[in-house]
């Protein structure tokens, strides 16, 4: 795995929630000039967080689900470009979560996820295997998997 050095390196901790019918929570964000797009829980960590407190911290944020996130379950080194327009090479580390209740608080979404994140919803491995807008991670539905065959 090589990092481009030429970009500012973003630390985010993701989160996979799924319900017990196994559906993966995504929210979709609307974000302006650019198309639609879906992504799991989570975001940047803060400076000297690790990527287990950042999780724990996000789920809570954006979903009010108060939870261990449990090991680390992939990484992803993705360049793209944030919802503020900065071009950034990411370290994504990747976490699962199983809740007893499709339910979820987004009291706590940040101003700019308040604008910007616009929808959410519970997705089944079809739906995200064979959804119009973009999925990230692009892999969700491997990983999910991947997780459901070591349970």
């Amino acid at each position: 795995m090589t990092l481009n050095p030429n970009l500012r390196l973003r630390r985010a901790a993701r989160i996979i929630v799924l319900d017990p019918e196994g559906r993966a929570l995504m929210f979709r964000y609307d974000v302006p000039g650019r198309p639609p797009f879906w992504v799991t829980a989570g975001g940047e960590c803060e400076p000297g967080e690790s990527f287990d407190a950042a999780a724990r911290r996000e789920l809570l944020e954006e979903t009010g689900i108060i939870a261990d996130p449990g090991e680390e379950i992939a990484r992803l080194t993705p360049e793209f470009i944030t919802v503020e327009g900065e071009p950034v090479q990411a370290d994504e580390r990747f976490y699962l979560v199983r809740v007893s209740e499709a339910r979820i608080d987004t009291s706590r979404h940040t101003a700019l996820e308040q604008r910007l994140m616009t929808q959410h919803r519970w997705f089944t491995r079809a739906e995200l295997a064979d959804w119009p807008e973009a999925v990230f991670p692009e892999s969700i539905v491997t990983m999910i998997e991947q997780q459901e065959r070591a349970r």
